[in-house]
Parts: structure tokens; sequence; C-alpha cells
């Protein structure tokens, strides 16, 4: 198709404010699926997004609407909301030339829209705004209309109003798209220049590459280059998603489709590299992305040995799908063999758990998650550190860094009391207030990251009664007194249940720990004692009483020293069985340090 007739755009817009109703409303308009097939979220094609109720994964999907007799071409990129999935976003931004950016009629401006916002803006690219749910009976267009301007600088003639639920606005939608989004810019005589946006795995086919192509066309037979990883192989065939991968004859200029040429290792295709002619290479490869840094760091176990290849053969299918997930192998001397993961945040770190379990099929343990850490030791050498079994000494520390983020906090002006309150109990540093309207603020904050990622979200969810929102920016790091808070059972230390804390709070995370742990590890036939300790230093303590067997049951009345016999005879038992047992720990303790700050 003709260039100038081709629109690629993406829609952005916080959670749950309705971008993928939107697409089944422009899916459903252009006839791209007929009644038959129409279902809700039919982009979110996993399961997990179907049950969770929200997008994991940016699906990408190719709509063909005529209007005044000339048919175009729009290339759409549903994408996530949650701010642990931003690296989707950006993605699909790299392979677009337009964002719709969709804010909900009755939330108004919240924390991701501002951050999806500037980072269109940052790839230069056209921004639609539509509010959405404007039938909704509490719906206050005018007011979030008035949020936009003042946040964004978006001129209210310019905003779309519609109702996704209802279809209300679609055909404004369409029309603002052709009219403000301007086609890809590209040589279509050029050799071919295509850009892997994302990519899965197909246990026939083998790997199926995503591509937006920037200059030249694709068409089956053709030998293609990948500029990165040096391999080349031969298209067995293109395509477009419609949704479904529907074959074509070429993918020309400015499309956006899939291609497959029986790549069998995994490792051959990575996101972000360009796809070229082998006979006749591209001089430059495209920008591609920048490496996302995992926040985040896991260890995840089987809990049966036989289990580890599987995890492998799962994690590496996993990683291709998720390039903002990383792993490498560990032991554990408490776990035995697994595997050290990077995520995103936290809600990164439990879909990824769960698609393990669902599509490897396998059972995992998982170790309590940590931040990363910078260590400058004594000789002048900087250790990042994502585990807290690799620290070095505590006489070889010169200084100790972690991770701070900038926060903005949107949310109701009622609830500025205890959202600063809050911030402030989690270590935060003040930084700006900025009103978006008379009823609305955004808060700005620098926070160490692993005072943020635990329960933070939660915390000010029912702080401002689930009106609060939050995104994050990583800063840097900086330097904090910060110590190794280790959990011992049964005199051993557990390497799985330690963790770097904040000196100030090392007491009561330790005594809050071994609470925890004395009421999920079960009574054992020896008395068990849990600990936590910093260095040599015992700060906390609990023990579980041993099971007993009422050995003087049998005695009525008589010489009180047969009493005593028996109960000195048990007690021996006892501390033989203590020195020779082991403790068994259920996974549901090493769980149960996830939740950092309950009340106890």
């Amino acid at each position: 198709m003709d260039t100038k007739r081709i629109r690629n755009f993406c829609i952005i817009a916080h959670i749950d404010h309705g971008k993928s109703t939107l697409a089944d409303r422009l899916l459903e308009h252009t006839n791209t699926v007929s009644p038959r097939e129409l279902k809700e979220q039919v982009l979110d094609d996993m399961d997990l997004e179907r049950e969770r109720g929200i997008t994991i994964k940016a699906s990408a999907v190719t709509l063909l609407y005529t209007r005044d007799g000339k048919e175009y071409m729009l290339n759409l990129i549903d994408t996530p909301g949650h701010v642990d999935f931003s690296y989707e976003v950006s993605r699909s931004l790299a392979a677009c030339e337009g964002a719709l950016l969709l804010v909900d009629a009755s939330q108004g401006v919240e924390a991701q829209t501002v951050a999806n916002a500037y980072l269109a803006l940052e790839h230069n690219l056209e921004i639609v705004p539509v509010v959405n749910k404007v039938d909704l009976q509490q719906a206050r267009p005018e007011d979030v209309i008035e949020e936009m301007e003042h946040t964004l600088g978006i001129l209210p003639r310019e905003v779309v109003r519609v109702s996704a639920k209802t279809g209300l606005g679609i055909e404004d939608v369409l029309g603002a798209v052709i009219d403000r989004i301007h086609p890809p810019k590209g040589d279509t005589a050029a050799p071919l220049r295509a850009l892997i946006f994302d990519s899965e795995y197909d246990e026939y086919r083998g790997v199926i590459v995503y591509v937006r192509i920037f200059d030249g066309s694709m068409r089956r037979g053709d030998r293609v280059y990948m500029m990165k990883t040096k391999r080349m192989f031969e298209v067995t065939e293109v395509g477009i998603f419609g949704p479904r991968m529907t074959p074509a004859e070429r993918l020309g200029t400015g499309e956006v489709g899939y291609f497959v040429a029986n790549i069998k290792t995994i490792q051959d295709v990575e996101i972000g590299d360009t796809v070229t002619n082998f006979n006749e290479k591209a001089q430059e490869p495209l920008p591609g992305y920048r490496k996302p840094l995992p926040m985040v760091y896991c260890g995840l176990y089987p809990t049966m040995d036989t289990d580890l290849v599987p995890l492998r053969v799962a994690l590496e299918k996993l990683a291709l799908n998720d390039s903002s997930f990383s792993f490498e192998p560990e032991q554990s001397p408490a776990l035995g063999f697994g595997f050290r993961c990077g995520f995103l945040g936290l809600l990164h770190m439990e879909i990824v758990q769960e698609r393990l379990e669902r599509e490897g099929n396998v059972n995992l343990i998982q170790t309590a998650p940590s931040v990363t850490y910078e260590i400058l030791t004594t000789g002048g050498q900087v250790l990042v550190i994502s585990n807290p079994d690799k620290m070095p000494p505590v006489n070889e520390i010169e200084e100790f860094r972690e991770p701070v983020v900038n926060i903005k906090i949107i949310f109701p002006v009622e609830y500025m009391g205890v959202v600063m309150k809050l911030a402030e109990e989690r270590r935060g540093s003040y930084k700006a207030t900025e009103y978006l309207s008379q009823r609305r603020v955004m808060l700005s904050y620098e926070l160490p990251l692993a005072e943020m990622i635990f329960d933070f979200h939660d915390k000010l969810k029912s702080a401002t009664r689930g009106y609060g929102t939050l995104d994050y920016t990583f800063i840097g790091y900086r330097t904090s007194n910060l110590v190794r808070l280790d959990i011992l059972i049964g005199g051993k230390t557990v390497d799985a249940l330690s963790s770097i804390v904040h000196r100030d709070n090392a007491y009561a995370r330790g005594k809050r720990l071994v609470k925890k742990l004395r009421r999920e590890i079960p009574r054992h036939l020896f008395e068990v004692v849990i600990q936590a300790a910093i260095g040599s230093r015992i700060i906390a303590r609990e023990s579980i009483k041993p099971m007993r067997k009422n050995v003087t049951a049998k005695c009525y009345g008589g010489d009180v020293t047969r009493k005593r016999k028996l109960l000195e005879k048990q007690k021996e038992g006892k501390k033989r069985m203590k020195s020779i047992g082991s403790v068994e720990i259920p996974q549901e303790a090493f769980l149960s340090v996830m939740a950092t700050n309950d009340n106890e």
C-alpha cells in the first residue's frame, strides 16, 4: 500500500482507563473482527490477562478503513498501563508515528498518564488526546480536559470525547488518526531496514519475529540478515496481524507485521535488532532500544530437582517474549540449584512466576525479592550486587549505596496529610507540589526504591481510599547506612531469607520476620530456634516449642523420682534429636517474608 495511506499508532493510558475496550471498538467499527469472533479484550489473548483484567503484553493489529473512497491501513498497537510494563510501552512507541492518549472522564489525569505522555513526546510522536467513559454518571469531562491542559499542555479543542463501551465517538477517533498522525517516512527503494519490536516461540515454526519496516520491503524467499546477531535466514512466510497472523504477499515500507524464517534457536533473535537484506545490506542499523535495567531481583527454584531443565527451557522462551526480564543460574545451600531473575517491579515478578508455572508446568519456590545495590570497597572497586550472599565482608566496605527513585503521586487534595506522612515514613525526601485542578494535586518525592517496591502502592491506595496513583523513574544510587540482616533457623543461616535493610529499620524488620516464621514453620519433635542477626549480633529471637508425648501418664502416684527419671530420659532424647534433626521450612515461610510491613 502507498505509504501516504498508512498510519502507525498505539494507545497509551493509565491502567483501567479503557485501552483494550477502545481497541475492541476500533476492531468492530473497521470490521476487522466479525461479530461472531468479537469478545471483550480481543487483543488480550493470554489467559492471565483475561483473569486479571489487565494488559501484560503489547499486541499489534492491522485495521483496514475506508474514508472518502480511499482505503487506509491503520496499524494499531495496544499497550499495557501498569508502571511495571512501561518497557512494553516504550518499544511500541518506537514502532509508531502517533499515539492515542486515553484519559478516564471520571478518574482524570493519573500518574501513568503523565509518564506515558512524556514518553511519547520523547519519541517525537503526534499525540491525539481522547477522553473516555463520557457516558458515565460520574463523568466530569470538562474538569478532566482542564487537568490535561494544565498538566500536559493539551489544547481543549483537540480532545476527542468517546465512550469505548457504547461506541460513541469512534468515528471521530479514526478521523483524528488519519488527519493528525503523519504517514511513515521511509525510502521504498532503499535496502531493507526493519526493527524487531517483539517475538514469540512456536513449537512447529520456530521463532516468529514481529517487525516494523522502515525502509525497503520484505517478501517470502528473501534472505535476511540480523545486523546485531550477524545471522542469515531465508524468509518462509510474511504477514500482518488481523488480529490473528494472516500471511501476505509482502511487507512494504511503513508496515507492521511478522516473518517466519526457520529460526530454531532463541538466541538468534534480539529485540531492537535491525533486519536487512543479506545480498544488499543497509549501511546503518536502526537506533533500536535502550536495554532496560531490572530493578527487583529474586531467586526462583524448582520444588523438584528434576524440574531444573524444564525451568531453564521455560525461562529461555519467556525471555524471548519479554526482553525486560533477565536470569542467570545460581546455587543456594538451602534450596539447591535455581536461577537469579531480574524484574522491573513486583507485579512483573508475580506475572513472570505465574507464567512460568503455567507455561512451563513447574512448581517454584521464590526467595525474598531485593533491589540492586552498589558497594564501594576499601580497594576502590565498585560492586553491583542483587543478592545479599554476594556482599563482601563488612571490613571491606567503604561505602554502601542504594537505588533512589523520583515518584509522582496524584490524589485528591483532602488526603495531602496522610500521603505526606506515608512518604516521609519511607525515608522520602520532598521535592514539589503541583495542583492539577482545585480537587487534585501531584506530589513529587525522592524515595529509596527498596522502601517503595514492596507495599507502598497498597498503603497509598488504603490511605487515599483507592484514588491515589503513582509513577516512578530511577534517578541513581545514593550513600546510605545499610546492613545485611540474616535469619538463622536452628543455628544455621538460611541464605534465601537474608536481606539488606537500613540500619534504623533492622531491629523492627528482624523482630517481625522471626514472629512470622514462628507462625509459618510447623512444630518439630525438638525445639526450633529462629533468630535474626546483623553479623554476629543477634537482634531478635523466637522459639517453636517441640511436640511432646506425656511420658508420665502411666505413673499413678508413687515416688516422684520415677516421673523425674522419665522426663530426664525424654529431655536427653530431644537433645540428641535436635543435634541430628533438620528443620523443614515450607514455601509459605519464604513467601511470608515478602509482606514486610504488616501490623502485627
